[in-house]
């Protein structure tokens, strides 16, 4: 398959020339390519609306009309005989955020947007859920509301759980609806704030700010793994034996929500890892060594690490990709709030991402998250080296790692880096992501996937791109087309996203602490 590179390599060339500096950190900020700067400003919106027309039929096909509730996915042709027999609180929350977006982008009139969400809303009230904490758990049959307690297609037990970050995004498309459809938000409300996130919430862990569980079992689900306890009053349940505890993954919207509704300490924002500590051989087993020092804020000591990559100083994700850093601010105005952290941080990522796929690797496309395997499954991709995990997650079929040294530690030397990738796995849901930080290098990406490959089809483009074979994942899935559809709503509708859910509780608890924190990322000088 023939290799995209130039333009794209072009609008990365000359981001360097762009920069932001705020207290001697200089970052890199992706700028306009030669390449693209004679592109219309009216083409590029009606390239964005075509995607978000065709992404809007795909929720259309996955939406049970009874219910309102979604599939988690459907195949390719859109036939309502393929979606799936299971749903979760995250698509259910997407296809909220999604109908807002398809209304205020003028794909569907008001009193549609409003029947659609109101029908979803009202099978939401009616899920069983977890009484002490108002939490939802995780598998719902989206034709009758259900509890699931065996997987549909393979009869696989479910032993059911309530996540903290599902939880998050499906409180997240409540809150987005009752902003954004006054006539709805009695209802919305109501749901969403019997939603204790504190629940989640464990204090003693990185004590004094703490961090949140990745769940917990409300039924013995006899795993060696989970911890007895309550944290929020009511019958023992059984939590995950892991906490959250890095700072730029996707279930940082929980912790928001809690902090936001008061049920979570501020301090918490302070509680999880920009990145493991460098002092000694504990943090050996991460990706590499990082660079920074320690700090206090709001009373908890926090060591403001980056990771380095190709000349930069990256706060990472846990694996690597781009929806662990990106799916938070299509709602919350990371940047803005916080420009000398989140707005030298998230372009940087954007910029890492597309290094990797274009020189690093070599594909000629880029935008690594996890996605349906073009192979059959569903797999995590990532760039290694921009993850705190040492194993990391990959961005080809054949996971080829990034062994990087860990400096003066045994048995941490390194290995030399690869000379060649593999069958590289490009999500477009990833570009979308991208779309605020790297207009032109998103919409040239795109552009490239859709005349090189057959990644495109009745609902938008299909879920992933093995783009070294041209295997395509022709489904589409609520959770990334949720991302896609929340993207261009801020594209093309003044970041409605945002504006439905960055205000009121969301700003005045969260903005002072973002706005307090320098991050120790910088781009190349």
């Amino acid at each position: 398959m023939r290799a995209r590179r130039t333009p794209v390599l072009a609008a990365v060339t000359a981001a360097v020339a762009l920069t932001v500096t705020t207290a001697g950190t200089t970052a890199a900020i992706p700028a306009v390519s030669p390449a693209s700067s004679e592109r219309h400003h009216d083409s590029d919106r009606r390239v964005l609306e075509r995607y978000a027309a065709d992404t809007w039929k795909s929720f259309e096909a996955m939406a049970v009309p009874a219910t309102g509730l979604p599939a988690d996915n459907i195949a390719g042709n859109l036939d309502p005989s393929t979606r799936s027999g299971f749903t979760s609180p995250t698509n259910i929350g997407a296809y909220l955020w999604s109908t807002a977006a398809a209304r205020d982008t003028g794909l569907i009139s008001k009193g549609e947007a409003r029947s659609r969400m109101a029908r979803t809303i009202d099978s939401i009230a009616g899920l069983e859920r977890h009484e002490d904490s108002g939490m939802f758990y995780n598998w719902y049959d989206p034709a009758t509301g259900a509890k699931l307690r065996t997987f549909p297609e393979s009869g696989d037990t479910i032993k059911p759980f309530l996540s903290s970050v599902d939880n998050g995004w499906l409180a997240t498309g409540l809150l987005l609806a009752a902003r954004a459809e006054p006539s709805l938000a009695r209802k919305a409300d109501r749901i969403r704030e019997d939603m204790n996130f504190g629940c989640f919430y464990n204090p003693l862990e990185n004590a004094p700010a703490g961090q949140i569980r990745g769940g917990f079992w409300d039924e013995d689900p006899h795993e060696t793994a989970p911890v007895k306890g309550n944290y929020c009053g009511g019958a023992d349940v059984w939590f995950t034996g892991h906490h959250y505890g890095a700072f730029n993954t996707e279930p940082r919207i929980a912790s928001y929500l809690g902090i936001a509704a008061g049920q979570i300490p501020a301090r918490h924002y302070f509680g999880t890892y920009r990145t493991f500590p460098n002092e000694n051989c504990d943090w050996s087993w991460t990706e590499t060594k990082a660079v920074g020092s320690w700090t206090e804020h709001e009373g908890v000591r926090v060591f403001e690490g980056a990771l380095p990559y190709r000349g930069m100083q990256i706060v990472p994700t846990w694996g690597g990709s781009m929806f662990e850093a990106l799916m938070v601010p299509l709602f919350v105005p990371e940047e803005t709030w916080g420009p000398r952290s989140w707005g030298v941080n998230h372009p940087l990522y954007v910029r890492g991402q597309i290094e990797h796929g274009m020189d690093e690797a070599g594909y000629g496309y880029w935008g690594f998250s996890p996605s349906n395997n073009p192979a059959g499954g569903y797999r995590e991709y990532g760039v290694d080296q921009l993850g705190m995990d040492g194993p990391g997650y990959t961005t080809d079929q054949e996971r080829t790692a990034v062994d990087q040294p860990y400096e003066g530690c045994p048995g941490r030397e390194g290995s030399p880096a690869p000379t060649e990738y593999g069958d590289g796995v490009v999500t477009p849901h990833a570009s979308f992501l991208a779309l605020r930080y790297a207009k032109d290098a998103a919409l040239d990406n795109l552009a490239n996937l859709r005349e090189d490959f057959d990644s495109y089809g009745p609902g938008g483009f299909y879920d992933a791109v093995a783009v070294g074979s041209g295997t395509v994942s022709k489904r589409y899935l609520s959770l990334d087309q949720g991302m896609v559809m929340a993207a261009l709503g801020n594209a093309l509708a003044g970041d409605d996203m945002r504006r439905y859910v960055g205000q009121g509780a969301m700003e005045t608890t969260l903005r002072p602490l973002m706005s307090e924190e320098i991050f120790a990322s910088k781009g190349t000088e």
